[in-house]
């Protein structure tokens, strides 16, 4: 129960700080994607199960005050979630590489679906500037700023981790 409170306040937080503190701290237009990093990382530290939960939320977040097709956005980032998950047996943990990897992967491919699904869809083919003013550098704000909130994530999972298995171990809940 713990975890998913936790979680919850986790979704909540980086819902809210994306769309209102990050818009002041915009780069070239662009700000960070909070909700991919905290999918894309619950996803690689716990799995597909838990990607694919985190991915939903945090697209639903997105769809019920930005969305203009509910559920495209907890589509979206639940497959992405759920695709971070399959990496989770390559995890360890004091290895940033391979959340950074995924992270940029994420993104890249959010940023095209975005893309496809919103613009080319409408006759805008633009793909190149949209590439070099839109795509590229949210990727790179994304990365830098999820090098930063790795550790943090990744203390908040083996706190939650350690809890689960004490509760495990209590005399009360064994049988």
């Amino acid at each position: 129960m713990r975890r998913k409170i936790t979680l919850a306040f986790l979704i909540l937080a980086a819902f809210l700080l994306q769309t209102t503190v990050f818009q002041y701290f915009q780069i070239a237009s662009v700000t960070p994607n909070l909700l991919l990093i905290l999918t894309s990382a619950f996803g690689l530290m716990r799995g597909k199960k838990e990607g694919l939960m985190v991915g939903f939320f945090s697209g639903l977040m997105i769809d019920l005050f930005y969305g203009s097709l509910f559920g495209f956005y907890a589509l979206l980032y639940m497959y992405i979630g759920y695709l971070n998950g399959f990496f989770c047996k390559v995890f360890y943990d004091d290895d940033i590489k391979v959340h950074i990897v995924l992270v940029a992967a994420s993104d890249l491919v959010y940023s095209m679906l975005m893309y496809v699904l919103q613009f080319l869809l409408r006759v805008r083919l633009h793909f190149f500037d949209y590439l070099a003013h839109i795509i590229l550098p949210e990727m790179v704000y994304t990365v830098v700023l999820s090098i930063l909130l790795y550790r943090l994530l990744f203390i908040i999972n083996r706190k939650l981790t350690e809890n689960e298995m004490e509760g495990q171990q209590s005399p009360w809940l064994r049988r």
